[in-house]
């Protein structure tokens, strides 16, 4: 049985091709994103990723724990292009967007029932 908690958020993932020649591509090849959102605010609460290090699991983590989805995936964009300087960069940033992506048609199709019934 879910809890009133775990019916408010709702987990979605995002993928992306790494780039050859970083540690984290010769273990996974692609980098996955997790992120568990408030579905009522659009909050991210929780994150994680297949980063090979944990330095950069956890402040990539950190990077996009409290994040607003509604905002679209340009502020975190901004936010990885000054504060992350990785090999990644670009890889994660892809991966957020398809999160995004998903995000905004679980909301719409989220609406489409509610106005249904």
């Amino acid at each position: 049985m879910l809890t009133e908690d775990l019916k408010e958020t709702v987990l979605f993932s995002g993928y992306a091709k790494l780039p050859v020649g970083i540690t984290a591509s010769e273990v996974y090849k692609i980098i996955g994103l997790i992120v568990v959102v408030d579905i009522k605010t659009g909050v991210i609460i929780d994150a994680d990723c297949t980063l090979a290090t944990r330095a950069a699991r956890e402040y990539l983590t950190k990077l996009m724990m409290g994040y607003d989805l509604d905002y679209g995936p340009e502020g975190m964009q901004a936010i990885l292009e000054k504060q992350y300087q990785s090999s990644a960069k670009k890889a994660i940033s892809t991966a957020f967007r398809i999160i995004h992506d998903k995000y905004r048609s679980y909301l719409f199709e989220l609406q489409q029932e509610q106005n249904n019934n």
